[in-house]
């Protein structure tokens, strides 16, 4: 019989087929995504950047996008690439050739996780717009400053710079424990406004 689901250190037993909101910890995401590398590790840097390091920052890029959003959307947005804590971190490209059932599992898993901490498990289009948004800034920053992209490279692939929304903004590498921290401070920090 082919196993389809995933010890967590939490003692979860997460069933990818079919995820349920009960199998999902904060901890296990936290500490898988300080693990995860983006770009599949292809950065410079004395540490890999990690899909919890870009989480953060994509959190802090849509409080600067939409100054009005509320701890719901900040929650989502800090939580937008949850389900890799235990899928990885697929480039586009793999993404692209995996097709529907990447984004299939993708789906279930982010319903789980959004239903465990409160939020609707499908986000309304336009913050899922908003999110995507800041996503895509934090990617542009990410291949200009760590990932080797030229200016005109990371301009065709992930549009043009936004200075005003990302001044002052910079890449943190850090050890995956330290990582693992901040996450989990700025998710209580979210959880308790939400409660």
């Amino acid at each position: 019989m082919t196993r389809a689901w995933q010890r967590m250190l939490s003692g979860r037993r997460l069933d990818l087929l079919d995820p349920t909101p009960m199998d999902i910890e904060i901890s296990d995401i936290a500490h898988g995504l300080s693990f995860v590398a983006r770009w599949n590790g292809q950065t410079s840097g004395d540490w890999p950047y990690s899909v919890a390091e870009h989480s953060l920052l994509v959190e802090e890029i849509l409080g600067r996008i939409d100054p009005q959003a509320g701890v719901p959307a900040r929650l989502a947005a800090l939580l937008h690439d949850a389900p890799e804590y235990v899928i990885g971190d697929m480039i586009s490209p793999v993404k692209a050739a995996i097709g529907p059932d990447y984004t299939e599992l993708d789906a279930r898993l982010t319903a789980a996780i959004h239903i465990r901490f409160g939020l609707p498990a499908q986000l309304p289009a336009p913050l899922k717009k908003r999110i995507k948004q800041a996503d895509k800034l934090s990617a542009r920053m990410e291949a200009v400053q760590i990932a080797g992209f030229t200016e005109t490279e990371a301009s065709r692939y992930f549009g043009k710079a936004a200075e005003d929304i990302t001044r002052g903004l910079s890449l943190k590498l850090r050890p995956p424990m330290e990582t693992r921290q901040a996450f989990l401070a700025r998710f209580s920090d979210l959880i308790t406004a939400l409660n």
